[in-house]
């Protein structure tokens, strides 16, 4: 079970980015999200008239290590860890760690 998942709010803990908030766009495999707002580069791209693109420089999110990022409390307004818990009926939610309430999700 990922413990961080598409739709959640993170904030980022390391980088150049330190202390911004963003949504899970993506997950780009097991161990990468694309958070919307956060990493952003420049890259330079080579014309292709053959789809009729035009070369230049354009800003690009690009993905970031899932151990930069850490879920955000919305209820102490600070970034928190993320358990697993069983429930009785056998299914498996995650929880915050600092307060063990239910994470919503988005979906």
């Amino acid at each position: 079970m990922n413990k961080i998942r598409k739709g959640d709010e993170v904030i980022v803990l390391t980088g150049r980015d330190k202390g911004r908030r963003g949504t899970v766009a993506l997950r780009k495999d097991d161990t990468h999200l694309v958070i919307d707002g956060i990493n952003r580069v420049k890259k330079h791209v080579k014309p292709n008239p053959m789809k009729g693109t035009t070369g230049g420089i354009i800003e690009k999110t690009m993905p970031i290590h899932q151990s930069n990022v850490a879920i955000f409390n919305a209820a102490t307004g600070k970034a928190d860890r993320v358990g697993i818990k069983q429930l009785d009926d056998g299914k498996r939610v995650r929880v915050y760690k600092s307060s063990g309430a239910e994470i919503k999700t988005a979906r």
